[in-house]
């Protein structure tokens, strides 16, 4: 069985991320592009779960569209859910590439990270 990843096509790092994978045999079993079909707010809610991670960990803070929505100031005052929802609304809100079994999360790409979780070994 594969992994699902949320990724956009054009971004470097998500490239970056795909040759790993391959080159580490790692099936992608569903390429997802972040851009045109985010996550739901209730998929979000699983994989922010599923990481172990705190949902601000899945905002693009160096993205456009973060800094013109001022979210480094609003964030703090929003509920989960209405990051969530806010996430879900928008795909260049999210922090990219995100890679999912099901059950383990990643978000960004690291090397480090992705020999820890995904290499097979």
């Amino acid at each position: 069985m594969g992994v699902k990843v949320y990724c956009y096509d054009k971004c470097g790092t998500c490239r970056s991320m795909l040759k790993w994978l391959k080159a580490h045999n790692v099936e992608v079993a569903e390429n997802v592009p972040l851009f045109e079909t985010p996550p739901s707010a209730k998929e979000l809610a699983k994989l922010v779960s599923d990481s172990g991670l705190g949902i601000k960990k899945f905002f693009n803070t160096s993205g456009e569209v973060y800094k013109e929505m001022n979210l480094k100031d609003k964030l703090p005052g929003m509920s989960q859910d209405q990051m969530l929802d806010l996430l879900a609304s928008n795909g260049r809100l999210i922090k990219r590439p995100i890679v999912t079994d099901g059950m383990k999360v990643t978000v960004g790409f690291k090397e480090a990270e992705f020999e820890e979780a995904w290499a097979k070994g």
